[in-house]
């Protein structure tokens, strides 16, 4: 191990590294060491990817700028993580796409900072590359071309699916042909990526990805390999680029990569808590399922959209509206969810994942007025307006039928819908994976193109939401929606930031998640130890945690029995207060009586269908935005406390990224 050859060079004046505390009043460690020895701080091994040929040609063992540890060429270890790398002022129009892409960062590096090599003039600077495709142990993952022919089919397609949904963002942004040269393509498990981004690229199409296909189509599985070979000679048609054609060519990978992973077995077992934790009074997450509803691995009549469904909600606007707000959403969410798997579930054709996510774009909306009409009628205003956050995983059964005429129940397609900074990840024995972005200040300046992540994070209001459902009117939400194939056995875990801040998942991932996946420990008890672990070492906010375990290897679904759910029914903590905002009441300050408000859109929520729900979110929605005009802020503060100066309005993101300097 590179850590193990490391320790070894401690003694004396070797390399060390320092604890990211910056409040440690003894910092140094030696390099192998997880935590450290005077705080029991964890230690961060960060490792770089080094760009251009001016690294290659430091030898390794080298300590560049008294900071970074060179472990092999263009891996570079840094040694000062708690330190804000050298950056320049604006980042060079050569280097824009790594933040342009940031949406992008499961498949592509992120610019972390620079290095000057050399003295005086004749120095260069390097480029540091962060969010690599290096373990934990300082090794590169292999190239694709290096584990392809040992890889299952369904994993292959699902490779190159991958390719064609990067194919369109990177060569609009100019460094298309990163996804042409051999050696940038990594893959770590089933996930595709690019230790770096090479550009400009001539004017690039369809025929070039083809080509660089071939060999691999050419030593693909053998069920694959002929409609692979059938939509390679699509590709490299004259006409392949018009939009038709490019959409024929998807529809017919699409299809391929859904029959395939429709073949194999598919358990799945979700189960949730949420926790105030030690320093808060009331708790504004929601979540669902929660331990009322049980460990659930079927669907029940009590619970029909488990184990299918997983949300996480956290509220913003103080105790009287967050934890409304988040409560109202997973209430909202649950019917409409409902019916859209119903409708789905009549479907005899296949639905495209972009149907599916225009479906769950326009849920989202609905859910969205429904709170922000809730806003309006109390007539809060700004930051006192109640929101809240929104991370939700659906596993859509959709039936797949083969073109011998064979059917299979499920496709194996998750949908992940996010709003705001509660986040998703994907865990498997090796590797944990943030499926999700966060909807924050630091990430805009970073999709604008204004900063660096870290420079983002430095500002007085980076971790401010600029989106939340409820907080203004549904035609400037913007949810992120994302589908992923499951074709391992894996967690998934969404959570609430009581969790993830101070990259809690990614520090004790491997405390849980292999036991739990080799069947030594219960999904129960490591959601406990989850929830206990943020209480701990977090402990500032409420934790909400929902994990779903995804099991497809035949040899492992018998290490796992069935689990009877419980069938107790879900039960409201909400407090008088809160049902109060929440049906509608206006509670008196002097005496506390209250008056109910007429509230026409609760019988209609509790009892029609999806249509009349979409019906109702976008009249409520262009009814109150015609009556009184309200100016959505793009900042929203997690502290429920007014703040002395309101962020002045500005307008949303666009949903689209900008294009590329020239």
């Amino acid at each position: 191990m590179i850590l193990e050859k490391l320790f070894s060079m401690t003694s004396g004046s070797g390399p060390v590294m320092c604890c990211p505390n910056l409040e440690c009043d003894q910092p140094r460690n030696p390099l192998g060491r997880m935590e450290c020895e005077a705080c029991q701080t964890p230690l961060i091994y960060r490792y770089l990817w080094a760009v251009g040929l001016e690294a290659e040609q430091i030898p390794a063992g080298t300590l560049v700028r008294d900071r970074y540890q060179v472990i092999s060429p263009k891996i570079w270890l840094d040694t000062k993580p708690g330190d804000d790398p050298d950056a320049p002022d604006e980042v060079p129009d050569e280097l824009i796409s790594y933040l342009y892409l940031y949406p992008y960062r499961l498949h592509t590096p992120e610019l972390y900072g620079f290095c000057a090599v050399g003295e005086g003039s004749q120095h260069t600077n390097i480029s540091l590359l962060d969010n690599v495709p290096i373990d934990g142990r300082g090794h590169l993952y292999p190239s694709l071309f290096q584990v392809w022919t040992s890889a299952s089919e369904v994993r292959q397609i699902y490779w190159l699916w991958q390719f064609w949904q990067l194919w369109e963002p990177l060569s609009s942004q100019g460094v298309g042909s990163s996804l042409l040269i051999s050696d940038n393509i990594r893959v770590e498990g089933s996930r595709l990526r690019l230790l770096e981004l090479y550009g400009p690229n001539h004017q690039l199409k369809l025929q070039d990805l083809a080509d660089f296909w071939a060999p691999l189509i050419e030593t693909a599985g053998s069920q694959i390999r002929p409609p692979l070979q059938e939509i390679y000679g699509q590709m490299c048609h004259p006409d392949a680029n018009k939009e038709t054609n490019k959409n024929a060519i998807q529809s017919q990978l699409n299809q391929l990569l859904l029959t395939q992973a429709s073949q194999l077995p598919l358990h799945l077992t979700v189960a949730g808590a949420s926790d105030t934790g030690p320093q808060r009074e009331h708790n504004e997450d929601t979540c669902y399922p929660t331990t009322k509803d049980g460990v659930h691995d079927s669907p029940s009549p009590n619970h029909p959209l488990l184990p299918y469904f997983a949300i996480v909600c956290d509220g913003v606007g103080g105790h009287e509206g967050g934890e409304v707000a988040s409560q109202l959403a997973v209430q909202s969410l649950k019917p409409l969810i409902q019916t859209l798997l119903t409708e789905l579930s009549q479907n005899t054709e296949l639905i495209t994942p972009e149907m599916v996510s225009k479906q769950l774009e326009e849920i989202v909306r609905v859910v969205n007025n429904v709170i922000c009409a809730q806003n309006n009628q109390q007539s809060r205003e700004l930051r006192q307006r109640m929101g809240t956050t929104l991370v939700m995983a659906l596993q859509l059964p959709q039936t797949c039928q083969t073109t011998e005429g064979k059917v299979y129940q499920n496709c194996h397609e998750l949908y992940l819908v996010n709003v705001g900074d509660s986040r998703a990840y994907w865990i498997t024995q090796d590797h944990c994976q943030r499926l999700t972005i966060d909807d924050d200040v630091a990430t805009r300046e970073v999709r604008m193109g204004r900063s660096l992540y870290w420079q983002g994070l430095k500002r007085l209001d980076g971790g401010a939401l600029t989106q939340a459902l409820g907080t203004r009117e549904g035609e400037y939400v913007y949810p992120s929606i994302q589908r992923v194939i499951l074709e391992e056995d894996g967690l998934l875990l969404l959570c609430s930031d009581g969790l993830s801040d101070n990259d809690w998942v990614e520090n004790s991932w491997t405390n849980y998640a292999p036991l739990v996946l080799r069947g030594e420990m219960s999904l129960d008890a490591a959601l406990q130890s989850w929830v206990g672990l943020a209480n701990t070492k977090n402990g500032h906010d409420n934790t909400s945690i929902v994990i779903t375990h995804c099991r497809v290897s035949p040899e492992k679904l018998a290490l796992f029995p069935s689990q009877v759910p419980d069938e107790t029914p879900i039960e409201s903590e909400l407090s008088e207060t809160s049902k109060a905002l929440l049906d509608g009441e206006t509670v008196s300050e002097d005496n506390g009586s209250s008056r109910r408000k007429s509230m026409p859109w609760k019988p209609i929520l509790l009892g029609l269908g999806f249509f009349t729900l979409l019906l109702l979110g976008i009249a409520v929605g262009w009814g109150w935005h015609n009556l009184r005009e309200i100016s959505p802020s793009p900042e929203i503060p997690k502290n429920p406390e007014p703040a002395k100066h309101p962020v002045p309005p500005q307008p949303p993101d666009a949903p689209k990224l900008p294009s590329s300097k020239k």
